[in-house]
């Protein structure tokens, strides 16, 4: 899953025109997002959008496949190869991504609700302020 530092830099500069567009490197592959929201991928320098069942038949129309992590006819993700002639048309570019980043966005508020709107992870509490003991309660000052 190699990725070249070249294709990288040209395939976030294209993706500017969808929005801000950072990279960060993900199991010899890079995830790529749009604030905060992880929307592509880019695997053996070839760009991968995530899609649904609305955005699939564009991309299966287009002649694109899935990407398959393990090769062959094994697990397939999410996310399908963007033709590479989208991806030297900024105009066609931009609707591509922004449909992938509202698929992206879509899914992740879907499985926020169903957790039950609740974040994952410890409870956060914070730390006793002036006046305050650990357990919350107020605390006697000395004149």
């Amino acid at each position: 899953m190699a990725v070249t530092a070249g294709f990288r830099a040209f395939v976030v500069e294209q993706l500017q025109v969808a929005g801000p567009v950072t990279a960060r490197a993900m199991f010899g592959g890079v995830g790529l997002y749009c604030e905060g929201c992880f929307f592509a991928l880019i695997a053996d320098d070839t760009l991968y959008l995530k899609v649904d069942d609305v955005t699939r038949p564009a991309f299966e129309r287009a002649g694109s496949g899935p990407f398959r992590p393990y090769g062959g006819d094994t697990h397939v993700m999410q996310y399908y190869e963007l033709p590479p002639e989208v991806l030297e048309d900024r105009t066609a570019l931009r609707e591509w991504a922004r449909a992938a980043i509202w698929v992206a966005r879509r899914k992740g508020r879907a499985k926020s609700e169903s957790k039950g709107g609740r974040r994952s992870g410890p409870k956060r509490t914070r730390p006793a302020g002036k006046g305050q003991s650990k357990s919350g309660k107020g605390t006697k000052r000395s004149p």
